[in-house]
């Protein structure tokens, strides 16, 4: 997975360095479907959708290539994909959501919600750790998708058919470890830490987390292709594909020939968790960093970040949102998906308030690190939008 930083530095060479745009009078999307086609064919993608809100909610969705190669199903702007870690901004949001609510308080200890687990003791910082460090990655939590233990285990479990990981056995993967820093000392990205978040969630409220987050977001901003990825089988999901010697011991093809993935995406949880499309990520960041999600304010809590490295203290993250406080189209919000077989990407331009998201359906280049066709596609993208604002 790339880093907040790595993607960061890729957005603002390209941002500088991207050809510029031929004019054409063919209109947004003509020119987004465009784009999108020339970074799939110079990079050899199977596929991919991209959409892009303008400030007054016009919205434009374009798609290029196969959603399923060996069928040769075309994409269209309406396929979904797995989003990834995008997710964690409905996390995120929820959290704040109940904040708001007064069901929770990011001041609030850990213990005070899940110190009655029988595993809470031996979970790194334990005693430390707060609601708001967890949220801003803050934690000193190892990140469990990383360590090798728990992708041997996983590979072992797509390979016998087993059942998902539960949220307390991905826990397991970092009980009994060191911690890598005190809590609220030091940044470090943790997926580990979302999983303790929606365990908290679910705790606070009563409800299943994918209940709470479909009440509070989805449907009232009728997202309606936004759906949990909870199961391999996934209605009309772009079959994803990956590098032969993945982490994960992944066929190159991800899904069955009817579609169905060879494995479970459930094991995600809150650390992700959803399927979408381009059109309706792009529609949600545009609700999420508008300020428009929610009845109450709450973008000064979104947005309350700290540096990521003491080298670039221009890059933050916040609750849930990776921030680039200072690049040559101003601030930019958002954050990146990746999981086996997908890409995805949100980004808001705050100055102009255009957002744009896109998703493809391979995860070459990104998981074995050969390729910058994410951080150009996002350069031609923001590039795009911009000159549309002119």
């Amino acid at each position: 997975m790339r880093t907040v930083l790595a993607l960061a530095a890729i957005l603002l060479s390209l941002l500088a360095t991207a050809p510029a745009l031929a004019e054409d009078e063919t209109g947004l999307t003509d020119r987004l479907r465009d784009t999108l086609e020339a970074v799939r064919e110079r990079y050899d993608l199977p596929g991919a959708t991209a959409a892009i809100v303008l400030p007054d909610g016009t919205l434009a969705t374009a798609a290029t290539g196969l959603a399923d190669v060996e069928a040769g199903r075309a994409m269209t702007p309406g396929t979904p994909m797995l989003a990834a870690s995008i997710g964690k901004t409905f996390l995120a949001a929820t959290v704040l959501s109940l904040e708001s609510d007064g069901l929770i308080s990011q001041d609030d200890l850990l213990a005070d919600h899940l110190g009655d687990r029988p595993w809470f003791a031996d979970l790194p910082n334990a005693r430390s750790i707060t609601i708001g460090h967890l949220l801003h990655h803050r934690s000193g939590l190892p990140d469990h998708p990383h360590l090798a233990e728990f992708q041997d285990a996983a590979a072992a479990r797509i390979a016998s058919g087993q059942r998902v990981f539960t949220p307390e056995e991905l826990l397991g993967f970092v009980i009994g470890r060191e911690a890598l820093f005190d809590a609220g000392t030091g940044w470090a990205y943790s997926d580990t830490g979302y999983i303790l978040l929606g365990l908290v969630i679910e705790a606070v409220t009563g409800q299943r987390y994918y209940d709470v987050v479909a009440e509070r977001f989805l449907s009232p901003l009728a997202l309606d292709d936004t759906l949990p990825s909870d199961r391999p089988d996934l209605p009309g999901l772009a079959v994803g594909y990956t590098i032969p010697d993945n982490p994960f011991g992944l066929p190159v093809r991800t899904a069955h020939a009817d579609g169905r993935l060879v494995w479970d995406p459930g094991v995600e949880w809150t650390g992700g968790g959803f399927a979408s499309t381009s059109a309706d990520l792009a529609r949600w960041g545009h609700a999420l960093f508008g300020g428009e999600a929610m009845a109450v304010p709450y973008l000064d809590r979104l947005l309350d970040g700290g540096p990521v490295a003491p080298d670039a203290p221009g890059i933050l993250y916040g609750a849930g949102v990776a921030i680039y406080a200072e690049t040559p189209l101003g601030p930019v919000y958002g954050h990146g998906g990746w999981i086996p077989g997908y890409v995805s990407s949100l980004r808001h331009y705050a100055d102009p308030g255009v957002t744009v998201a896109f998703q493809i359906n391979s995860d070459a280049g990104v998981v074995d690190d050969s390729s910058n066709h994410v951080g150009e596609l996002e350069a031609a993208l923001a590039r795009l939008a911009m000159a549309v604002q002119q």
